[in-house]
């Protein structure tokens, strides 16, 4: 493993050396080689940090403000803002409609499903030798996986007849100007991709030429742009580019009210605030926050109270033995909190 270089930081106020020190902790632990670190507060920033190289070769790239991480499963929110969006066109009437009435799906276990099953994780679908089963009713348990957020990605192209990252560009990332977001299916230098290579390529056509899968990356600063926009309800650099309600739908409590207390809360697929076993938000964050997670390690977390937004950035691929993904995620949210609280 190539040693850690940290790269100059600019623009930081003393209170976040806690979580940035922290940050580079669980990066060794991890074994890392690329971690960064992004807080805006009342739309400025407050601290910008960054960790390491592209890959574990010597000669690889520094990680600076340009390099784009595989942000993972934090893809799904900018799916998740394609369907509040299709709901203000007036494509899709009600997140309680079966989804069966908007995608061509044919699939006898979906029937009963709706909107709002797949965006809080609800559905109680899994695959079983390539056939869609039901592990659990729609709307009484809840069970992560990927395969209600891909009936939701085949709906939006069915509604838009368009793949989603092509849908995204026009509708999302031309308007406000974001160039380091994107699904890639070309190497590119400011790409983290290297350490992926003899492992699970996550950039080229093998993945998703379309853009519908894992294959999004997005540099710290853009997501924590990304949070902002969510934090400021549509309103960027002081403009309402796109109407509130997108947004209000997208960070309010969408999971079914009769599912058990002890289950997550969601919003269109963020996580909010809530007091249950599964949160993965630190206790110290305030109420009203919400965040998303990836398997890499990248984080953007909104907390409304502070006016603030959190990104931190991991370019990892699995969980090392010892290693208590809750409890470092939840950590990370409680030093952020304590820092905005000393800004």
């Amino acid at each position: 493993m190539a040693e850690f270089i940290a790269a100059e930081i600019s623009n930081s106020m003393g209170e976040f050396n806690e979580l940035n020190s922290y940050v580079l902790d669980i990066q060794k632990q991890i074994k890392c080689t690329a971690a960064a670190v992004f807080v805006i507060q009342d739309d400025r920033l407050v601290n910008e940090w960054y960790s390491g190289r592209h890959s574990e070769s010597a000669s690889s790239r520094a990680v600076d403000a340009r390099t784009q991480f595989n942000v993972a499963s934090v893809r799904k929110t900018y799916l998740a803002f394609a369907i509040s969006l299709l709901i203000e066109k007036g494509l899709i009437r009600r997140i309680d409609d079966d989804i069966s009435s908007y995608a061509n799906v044919a699939a006898e276990a979906v029937k009963g499903i709706t909107i709002r099953h797949c965006l809080t994780h609800t559905h109680g679908l899994e695959l079983q030798e390539g056939e869609l089963t039901r592990s659990f009713l729609p709307g009484e348990n809840w069970a992560y996986n990927n395969n209600g957020i891909a009936l939701l990605t085949e709906m939006v192209r069915d509604l838009t007849g368009k793949p989603l990252a092509e849908f995204l560009q026009k509708e999302l990332f031309a308007p406000i100007g974001l160039a380091e977001t994107g699904w890639r299916t070309e190497c590119h230098e400011h790409l983290i991709y290297n350490y992926y290579q003899d492992k699970n390529n996550w950039v080229g056509p093998n993945d998703s030429p379309a853009g519908e899968q894992s294959n999004l990356f997005v540099s710290a600063r853009e997501l924590a742009i990304w949070g902002n926009l969510h934090l400021n309800q549509g309103k960027f650099r002081g403009e309402q580019v796109f109407p509130q309600s997108i947004f209000d739908r997208i960070t309010s409590i969408q999971t079914p009210a009769a599912l058990a207390p002890h289950l997550p809360r969601q919003g269109f697929i963020w996580w909010l605030q809530s007091v249950t076993p599964l949160n993965q938000i630190g206790e110290r964050v305030p109420a009203g926050s919400f965040q998303v997670l990836g398997i890499t390690g990248c984080t953007c977390l909104v907390i409304p109270k502070h006016r603030a937004v959190a990104v931190r950035m991991y370019n990892a691929l699995s969980n090392p033995e010892g290693y208590d993904y809750l409890q470092d995620i939840r950590q990370f949210g409680d030093l952020v909190a304590e820092a905005l609280q000393g800004s």
